[in-house]
């Protein structure tokens, strides 16, 4: 049976209670009882879906939709992108571009400086492929300064985010400014505007202070071990700008995609070309960093002398650690899978739809209340545009609000990502943290970038 044939009979009361009580448990398997959070993700989930009334002959496929539809996107990504980590580690790259930086910004400055380059990197590309890509590089300075991990990889992590969030050409502020016909011109504008400001205060200097208080060390992750294979890197680096090179290939090619995108829907460029097609598949995420990862093996492998067994290797033990991220990533889609098709999230956003707040309040809290629900960022935003719509269309709003209106819903969209969200588990693990720690530090920071980014949408709206 599919569930599109199925009914919720529950109200919001029961829906709520349950899911409530899900998390909950979620937290005991995990915190108190030490389960795999693996394990405690399946199996909440699938408890989740009995007893939400999801049809038994449905409960399986619901199940593993949830689990494969995070993994196609998440998984090519954090996999590719490991091996590219591991390739600029073991070469010196990391840490030859570690030591440039440093001598460019000053040790006092790197958290700024891994910021403004995440920020850079993060305008076109989404923020699982930004993160593991810039990853070896924070590791690489968070080793060489000291201090732990969260002071250089928070700032990092954070302004992935917010240019996920906040500014196209990211999916979700361009279905909501294509649903509510916001300009996407002015929301790019207006987006940076507030992302900037919002990176700087909730990740760069929330960060600084989560790192002082919370000192974790430096994953092995990237290393092909715990401690790391220093005996394996090159005596002799790659220069810095070999490296910068290689980081900027994948976001050359993914922004000529959207270039082409912009092109072809502006009527521009025939989009049924077959050259056309093949030109945008190349900058597809996965493809290029695909691309890139052949050219890292070369430039960083073969032409400094690694034979082809070696490659092997080290491409081997890039995968390796990062299959149980993968996994937990995938188990926390599923869990968000398991609440979206139950109906918890529809349930509460049409009780605050009927609550007659002012519009840009009832975007931003019915966004936050499908994001607490079903935990992905982008279907948050997308659905509550969808639902905001018949109000916005109804109204007669200018360009300006149309443009505040879709940032507050992305505001709210990212508000309070916690254990239904597979980048909480993705930032968690790669950072070496548990749950808790999670919770204490990437929670508060999205739920800080969210609250600035729905009041500065509403002076904008107000001043519009």
């Amino acid at each position: 049976m599919n569930t599109d044939e199925w009914t919720q009979t529950l109200g919001a009361g029961p829906l709520l209670g349950i899911a409530a009580g899900a998390i909950a448990v979620l937290l005991f398997l995990i915190i108190k009882l030490k389960i795999h959070a693996f394990l405690a993700l399946v199996t909440v989930s699938a408890a989740t879906a009995f007893a939400t009334g999801i049809p038994a002959g449905s409960v399986i496929d619901t199940l593993t939709d949830g689990f494969g539809s995070t993994l196609a996107s998440v998984a090519l990504l954090v996999g590719l992108g490991a091996i590219l980590g591991r390739l600029v580690e073991v070469s010196g790259g990391a840490q030859a571009l570690t030591d440039s930086l440093i001598r460019r910004f000053g040790e006092q400055r790197a958290p700024l400086a891994l910021g403004i380059a995440s920020l850079i990197f993060g305008f076109p590309i989404f923020f699982d492929a930004g993160l593991v890509v810039m990853l070896p590089i924070v590791f690489s300075v968070a080793r060489r300064l000291g201090g732990g991990v969260l002071r250089y990889g928070l700032p990092a992590a954070g302004a992935f985010s917010v240019m996920h969030i906040y500014v196209p050409p990211h999916p979700g502020p361009v279905a909501a400014s294509g649903l509510l016909g916001a300009d996407v011109g002015l929301v790019i504008l207006f987006g940076l505007l507030i992302a900037i400001p919002t990176w700087f205060v909730t990740s760069y200097l929330f960060g600084l202070w989560a790192g002082k208080n919370i000192v974790l060390p430096v994953p092995g992750i990237l290393a092909g071990g715990e401690q790391g294979d220093d005996d394996e890197r090159d005596e002799n680096p790659p220069k810095p700008g070999t490296v910068v090179g290689l980081l900027l290939l994948p976001l050359v090619l993914i922004f000529a995609d959207t270039g082409l995108n912009t092109a072809g829907s502006a009527g521009w460029l025939d989009e049924d070309a077959g050259w056309f097609q093949v030109a945008r598949a190349i900058g597809s995420t996965p493809i290029a960093l695909l691309i890139t990862v052949f050219v890292a093996m070369y430039v960083l492998g073969t032409r400094r002398g690694r034979g082809k067994e070696t490659l092997e290797k080290l491409v081997d033990s890039a995968l390796g650690p990062v299959c149980s991220i993968i996994l937990i990533t995938g188990a926390g889609g599923m869990f968000g899978g398991v609440l979206r098709a139950s109906g918890i999230g529809d349930a509460l956003s049409d009780a605050m739809s009927d609550l007659g707040l002012p519009v840009i309040v009832a975007a931003y809290l019915i966004a936050t209340v499908l994001r607490i629900a079903q935990g992905s960022a982008t279907v948050a935003l997308t659905t509550a545009a969808g639902l905001v719509q018949p109000l916005v269309l109804g109204g007669s709003f200018n360009g300006v609000e149309l443009t505040a209106l879709v940032l507050a819903l992305a505001a709210g969209s990212v508000t309070a990502g916690h254990v239904n969200d597979s980048g909480f588990w993705l930032v968690g693990r790669f950072f070496g943290m548990d749950v808790k720690t999670t919770l204490k530090t990437w929670t508060v920071m999205q739920t800080t970038i969210g609250l600035m980014g729905f009041a500065l949408s509403s002076v904008l709206f107000v001043l519009a």
